[in-house]
């Protein structure tokens, strides 16, 4: 209902299972998939690490619903290949808002709780989410890009910060993305906490 109302979405499919999201993102070419975690046959998790994996669904962003209580779920999303994730009591204009910004090719970590819960969860030991190559292969200029992105700031933020214009950023962002083999903006921070180039609770 909460779509429906929206003039710029529709709902194309909805699943019950995990296997079945999987089956429509294929059959209904959704743009965006809204995955809970926790459902019968397969769980959010697989589904999503199933869709990423899929040439074929390559456009397809996830959208991730969960609650604060299962950290290790929301990093094992995003390192499976979602975009984001809300929390389920989010208010409806704040879920329109982050589906239109996941369906649009950015990631939902933004400062605050949010990004805190990301540093914590990845400051414990795990193998690299990634197999290209770590923060070593940028320039300065990457890093210093990479790190700002990892604090959860958008481009027109990172350019203010570095004294940029947005195309700049966005273009730095981009550059960033093909030479760590990145999908999107949620595995730019992994990388970035998982290398120590940023730590947890770090300024």
């Amino acid at each position: 209902m909460l779509v429906e109302s929206a003039p710029d979405m529709e709902v194309v499919a909805q699943a019950g299972t995990g296997r079945e999201a999987v089956e429509l993102a294929r059959s209904a070419r959704a743009d965006l998939v809204v995955m809970d975690i926790r459902m019968p046959d397969l769980d959010g998790i697989g589904a999503t690490r199933l869709i990423a994996a899929d040439d074929d669904l390559a456009g397809v962003r996830v959208l991730i619903l969960t609650t604060y209580d299962t950290d290790e779920h929301i990093i094992d999303a995003l390192r499976a290949g979602a975009s984001g994730f809300l929390v389920k009591d989010v208010r409806p204009a704040e879920l329109l808002d982050g589906m239109r910004t996941v369906a649009a090719g950015e990631s939902l970590l933004s400062p605050g709780p949010t990004a805190r819960l990301i540093a914590r969860a990845l400051s414990a030991p795990e193998p690299p989410a990634l197999g290209g190559a770590g923060p070593g292969c940028l320039s300065d200029r990457e890093r210093q890009v990479l790190a700002l992105v990892a604090r959860g700031l958008n481009n027109t933020e990172i350019a203010e910060t570095l004294g940029l214009s947005p195309l700049t950023a966005k273009t730095h962002v981009s550059r960033i993305m093909g030479k760590l083999g990145a999908r999107d903006r949620a595995q730019l921070v992994i990388v970035a906490y998982e290398s120590g180039l940023v730590t947890p609770g770090g300024a």
